[in-house]
């Protein structure tokens, strides 16, 4: 199983603490082994001494039975204090691990997969992992270790005893594992499988009830939603019925054991093999060794939903990003200019299919479901170039704007910029260095964005501010604040900058989320600024004064702007219409004005 080979080796940083949990979990199995096997033993030899009216030393298995109970309960407690502390180590790890290489994945490679989709991967399959250890690793190492021990302590009182033991240790241990893993193969599979749907189904009904209610869907929804609760159950009251089975089999294995011990056993007693407290000892121990393999098939039963789980987490972590990263340091730009010579692009199948509300772009939160959507899927040389051909000169501190209908590519160009996507044919250069040989954190430092779709997490104004400037000082939040003209309203608040501001900033309005978004820009004090919209949807008080933030934002940095306000684009230095992913018309406001196309996009409300 390949799988558990790169689990193993993602563990190695927490080796010591997995050894620790094992070591301590086989003391503690010893320790109840010896607790039953003594107690035996020693009941029967005081019994046997007091009928043949002999004394004998009660003071040493004594010690032995109080100090296997110590152990025994000193060792479940640090061994589950230690097998947890390795396994939440464990999955601590591996969140940070998965959410390294999801990074490199955003947002192209991401669009494929539903949000939900990925928020199972990141938690629920992450947390299945844990049985791994707990239930399965240790559990397996134990049985092993402490079961060549059982046999080789048998050995020394009867071979014959010894082998039996062995046989059915290996019946309960092996076999009925082996059988539970391969009939809970396909329901472990299916459980997994209907967990992320159900989350999947669940977050989506609730992001969309508004739609559902009013288009009168609700109800199917909700039919969905049982029908999917039904059948996980179902599949959960088989493993259940799987592991009633198992138990019973095993706890069947375990008391023909000890029958087979004794009927072996006797004869030993008779010709004098054995004394009577040692068959008695035998009898018990082979009863109490059992306790090192009854968690064996509960485990192998679920093994393959954690199997499962780390399959769905390998399968993104495998996935090749759309923009490699460089491997060499990255190069030193002589300034902020950028310089585009005949830019192509065309999105890949599974993207392009996939749906993007309107834009030229897929949306990045949104995608297509757990593996994409074929549907109206093209080839690649079927389907038109977004961008195609495009060229543009933006030496430091110019301002340019563009302008297009919907799917004429304006926001694509921002992406490629960003290094979101990487072109088809043509060449993007920053300060005379080629985009390709920026690492995406050292480009994207050198680049401000403001867009119309403006996320603040669900934290505080302060926070959401910090994520631009982690260090920055209460005088400089309050500054790029005041610049972008929304402190005042801050300081109105009862709570100043450290008001909450709700999911996606549902506490705030669209103007007051954007000039927070613009004062996170000013924070950034990067050379190069991307402005998508920034007054898109807002009535126009809120447009003016937010178009006077904007405007102090822009001195002093290049510029590029998507919008269709006439107001913004009288102070480009530039124009660029854009048409099917080409360059139609370019000049300035005023000059192309006199032009066929510019006015009439002026006129239109463009969804970028």
């Amino acid at each position: 199983m390949p799988e558990l080979i790169r689990l193993w080796r993602l563990f190695q940083p927490y080796r010591g603490w997995m050894l620790g949990g094992f070591a301590v979990a086989l003391v503690t199995l010893l320790a109840n082994v010896t607790l039953m096997a003594i107690s035996a033993w020693f009941v029967t030899a005081m019994a046997v001494a007091g009928a043949a009216g002999v004394a004998m030393n009660y003071f040493t298995p004594a010690a032995m039975i109080r100090g296997s109970a110590i152990g025994r309960t000193a060792g479940r407690y640090f061994e589950r204090l230690i097998t947890h502390e390795a396994t939440l180590r464990q999955l601590a790890g591996l969140r940070v691990w998965f959410y390294r290489h999801l990074e490199p994945l955003a947002p192209a490679r991401l669009m494929e997969y539903h949000s939900a989709d990925l928020l199972t991967r990141i938690r629920a399959d992450i947390d299945a992992l844990d049985n791994l250890y707990v239930r399965v690793l240790v559990p397996v190492l134990v049985a092993i270790t402490a079961s060549l021990a059982f046999f080789i302590f048998t050995a020394l009182y009867d071979l014959r005893l010894a082998l039996l033991l062995l046989d059915m240790l290996i019946i309960a241990g092996v076999v009925l594992p082996a059988l539970g893993h391969w009939l809970g193969k396909a329901p472990g599979r299916r459980i997994v499988a209907l967990q992320a749907e159900l989350r999947q189904t669940s977050i989506d009904g609730t992001q969309g009830l508004s739609e559902l209610l009013v288009y009168g869907a609700a109800d199917d929804h909700a039919r969905h939603l049982d029908h999917l609760s039904q059948a996980l159950v179902a599949e959960q009251a088989r493993m259940s019925q799987l592991t009633g089975i198992a138990q019973a089999a095993t706890g069947l294995t375990a008391n023909l054991t000890l029958w087979g011990m004794l009927w072996l056993g006797i004869p030993l007693l008779q010709d004098g093999s054995l004394a009577p407290p040692q068959l008695a000892m035998l009898a018990l121990f082979s009863l109490a060794t059992f306790e090192a393999v009854a968690p064996l098939p509960m485990a192998f039963q679920q093994l393959e939903s954690t199997l499962t789980a780390a399959r769905r987490l390998f399968a993104i972590v495998d996935t090749e990003p759309a923009v490699p990263e460089p491997t060499g340091p990255a190069p030193q730009p002589k300034d902020s200019g950028l310089s585009i010579e005949g830019l192509r692009f065309r999105y890949p199948s599974t993207v392009a299919s996939s749906g993007s509300g309107g834009s030229d772009s897929p949306d990045p939160g949104r995608g297509s479901g757990s593996g994409g959507s074929s549907l109206g899927m093209r080839s690649d040389t079927q389907r038109p170039a977004i961008l195609d051909g495009i060229d543009l000169e933006l030496p430091p501190g110019r301002r340019v704007a563009i302008v297009g209908a919907t799917g004429s590519g304006k926001t694509t160009l921002f992406n490629l910029l960003l290094r979101f996507w990487a072109p088809e044919a043509g060449s993007i250069r920053l300060g005379g260095e080629p985009l390709e040989q920026f690492p995406g954190e050292a480009l994207r430092s050198r680049i401000a964005l403001v867009s119309q779709h403006t996320h603040l997490f669900d934290a505080s104004i302060r926070e959401n501010l910090l994520i631009a400037a982690p260090d920055a000082p209460q005088g400089l939040l309050e500054q790029a604040c005041a610049t972008a003209q929304i402190h005042d309203f801050i300081a109105e608040l009862p709570e100043g900058y450290d008001t909450w501001v709700g999911e996606t900033g549902v506490r705030l309005s669209g103007g007051q989320a954007r000039r927070i978004a613009i004062a996170r820009a000013l924070l950034r004090d990067a050379p190069i600024l991307l402005l998508d919209e920034p007054t898109e949807g807002l009535d126009a008080v809120t447009e003016r004064a937010l178009m006077d933030a904007v405007q102090r934002l822009m001195a002093g940095r290049t510029v590029l702007l998507i919008t269709h306000k006439p107001v913004a684009l009288a102070q480009m230095d530039e124009i660029l219409v854009l048409d099917r992913g080409r360059v139609v018309e370019r000049g300035t406001h005023a000059a192309l004005l006199k032009a066929p196309i510019y006015p009439r996009l002026l006129g239109l409300a463009l969804d970028v």
